[in-house]
């Protein structure tokens, strides 16, 4: 995986001043690293997967909006870190119209799982890859990583990225995303509190 570094500039947010890095990808998908201080080996780092529906429009059926900006404000309190911004990872990796299907699936009783293998995709689609190369571009070779999935862990050190600790990273269930997350623990293997 080759990324291209193509952009870079002050980013201020609620929660401070951030850098933000924008990268291209092989496939021509641009992906961003925020960044809080310079970076080190051993620093508090999250890879935040695309979701347009919770990220952008506040959706409640899943808990993403709510993990990236805990996210970032966990990592400007640390004062040193990075949120990995992956693009192309919508729906697990199976792009917005699919998950959207894979929705109305659910909304007839499936789990997120079932949804995505009726709809012909795998359970989890997506790659690490280019996280792991953005990670590097600022000279990373091992990383405390905010995360529940263990596939994260798996891709990253996969990729030659040592993973000295899984900081958990939870929020708070709601009424429309409770179900999901629980199937996240019982049948993606995340891991639980």
């Amino acid at each position: 995986m080759s990324l291209l570094h193509k952009a870079e500039a002050d980013l201020p947010t609620r929660f401070g001043t951030f850098r933000i890095h924008v990268f291209t990808d092989d496939e021509g998908r641009e992906h961003m690293a925020l960044v809080k201080g310079a970076p080190v080996d051993g620093c508090l780092v999250r890879l935040h997967s695309e979701c347009a529906t919770g990220d952008i429009l506040g959706s409640l059926r899943c808990d993403c909006r709510e993990q990236l900006e805990l996210a970032i404000e966990r990592i400007a309190q640390d004062g040193c870190g990075m949120v990995v911004y992956l693009r192309g990872h919508e729906g697990r990796g199976i792009g917005l119209a699919n998950k959207i299907k894979a929705y109305a699936l659910q909304d007839q009783g499936m789990d997120t799982v079932e949804a995505n293998v009726r709809l012909g995709f795998p359970a989890d689609a997506r790659s690490y890859a280019p996280a792991a190369a953005i990670l590097k571009f600022f000279a990373l070779s091992h990383v405390r990583l905010l995360t529940n999935n263990k596939l994260k862990i798996e891709g990253l050190e996969a990729e030659g990225i040592a993973v000295d600790e899984r900081v958990e990273h939870w929020t708070h269930a709601n009424s429309f995303n409770e179900t999901y997350l629980e199937t996240k623990i019982k049948r993606m293997g995340h891991l639980g509190k």
